[in-house]
């Protein structure tokens, strides 16, 4: 089963790079969504439930990072030359989208206990990370499959 799905999560992963950015995002999405339900062994029950929440949290999250952080890097890379009020206001606005987002995580833990035991929970974080690191070499291998091409 466990080979089934890295075979499957591979072979996504491939073709996800080749489609138009949704697509992708979609099949990445699909993929996140089979490793996490695997790796932390969700039953029907705990998915049903688990997934709303987990979904919202996600959402939150690129909410902070496309209109807060991506608003700061955009400023501090046309603006390499503010002034200290121009970097304290910066500074501001990046504090509060990381305090945001630990207030997310937080949010998630505190929702998911009432629907998952502890350990699975903890699996999480790490399931989060095993996809985010295949994820990651899956595209290192596409990137030095193109350059190949060149």
């Amino acid at each position: 089963m466990k080979r089934l799905l890295t075979l499957m999560i591979f072979l996504i992963s491939i073709s996800a790079f080749s489609q138009p950015n949704e697509k992708m995002k979609e099949r990445i999405k699909a993929q996140k969504i089979a490793f996490i339900t695997e790796w932390i062994k969700l039953t029907p029950e705990e998915a049903q439930k688990f997934w709303p929440i987990y979904n919202a949290y996600e959402e939150s999250l690129e909410k902070i990072r496309s209109e807060d952080l991506n608003t700061i890097r955009t400023q501090m890379m046309t603006n390499p030359g503010m002034s200290d009020a121009e970097a304290d206001v910066l500074l501001e606005k990046f504090t509060k989208a990381e305090n945001d987002t630990h207030d997310a995580k937080i949010k998630l833990i505190e929702d998911l206990k009432k629907i998952l035991p502890s350990y699975k929970i903890i699996k999480l974080k790490a399931s989060e990370n095993a996809f985010n690191k295949r994820l990651l070499e899956r595209l290192k291998e596409f990137r030095g499959k193109q350059g190949n091409r060149n």
